[in-house]
């Protein structure tokens, strides 16, 4: 029973989708910034599977995306724009990559953790940065001309494809991720995240469950580049940097790691701050999204979900005005 109440939706999940789908018609004008939102909140959602729920750092997820953004930008570039097919692929080609050192993360723990994603990260921006002729180097991978979307919906400057397109991809990735965190796979992740060294006394696989736990999110990282690829139809080197990984860290801290809508939250957030700050001061406005960061983080405990369930359970406990 447990299980079950944990399972259900909480309000703010069903606010935070419905306000999403109500900023198309809100903000007709800003629906490039809105998929950036959501990509950036799937990005984060992927790397929450990991720290959040299974307690593995990772200082190199950009990795994945970045993988998962060539993957797809390079099968349009060579002919196939289908949509639906390259965002499989960009999430299949970083699956591969993650089940491929997802052995070698099961085996070491804490600041190893930190040190190999962070290789890993490194080692794939330096080998795309050597590869001008594949990845387009500096000037980044063009030429990606994407199919119309089921064949009848075609991706225009105004983004109004794009927004529906990424929000359903990562509307159904959240709804697998929820699936996956309240199954008994993700119950003994999160058993490993509390007590690591009590697990295995219980019959359960520590090295199995963080290597299926590190694929699945590697898989929807690369899935979040992919949807990139296909909205802005460029990949730039920078998908595949360390500031792409840390500002993902960021988003999750803001939204409230552990949570799962924490990343998407923390997405819009930080990226509807950076918008304006930038807007308002473009020399310093990394200067003051850094004092609004700090000021959040001292404040409020778990993150946006955090200090908004705090409030929630302060007014629920003051009771209707009589």
């Amino acid at each position: 029973m447990m299980v079950v109440r944990r399972a259900r939706w909480t309000p703010l999940e069903i606010a935070f989708w419905l306000a999403a789908a109500a900023g198309y018609f809100l903000f007709p004008a800003k629906l490039v910034l809105l998929t950036q939102m959501l990509i950036g909140g799937l990005f984060a959602m992927s790397l929450d599977l990991l720290l959040g729920y299974g307690g593995i750092p990772s200082f190199g997820h950009a990795a994945f995306f970045g993988l998962g953004a060539y993957a797809a930008g390079l099968l349009a570039v060579h002919g196939w724009g289908e949509p639906l097919s390259g965002v499989l692929f960009g999430g299949l080609a970083a699956g591969g990559l993650g089940l491929a050192f997802s052995s070698v993360i099961a085996k070491v723990r804490g600041a190893a953790v930190l040190m190999v994603t962070l290789c890993i990260g490194l080692l794939l921006f330096e080998a795309a940065s050597r590869m001008p002729w594949l990845t387009g180097g500096d000037t980044g991978l063009q030429g990606i001309d994407m199919w119309p979307l089921l064949g009848q919906f075609e991706f225009d400057l105004y983004g109004r494809t794009a927004f529906w397109y990424a929000y359903v991809v990562a509307f159904l990735l959240y709804l697998a991720s929820r699936r996956y965190i309240h199954s008994p796979e993700g119950l003994a992740l999160k058993g490993m995240r509390e007590n690591h060294d009590r697990i295995p006394m219980l019959g359960v696989s520590t090295a199995r469950r963080k290597m299926i736990a590190f694929t699945i999110s590697a898989t929807i990282a690369g899935m979040a580049g992919a949807l990139l690829a296909q909205t802005t139809q460029i990949v730039a080197l920078e998908t595949l940097s360390f500031e792409r990984s840390v500002a993902a860290l960021i988003m999750l801290i803001v939204g409230g790691i552990g949570t799962l809508i924490g990343g998407f939250i923390g997405a819009a957030a930080f990226i509807w701050a950076r918008d304006v700050l930038s807007a308002l001061n473009p020399v310093y406005w990394m200067f003051w999204l850094g004092l609004i960061l700090i000021a959040l983080v001292l404040t409020a405990r778990g993150g946006l979900v955090g200090a908004l369930a705090v409030v929630a359970d302060h007014l629920a406990r003051r009771g209707p005005p009589r």
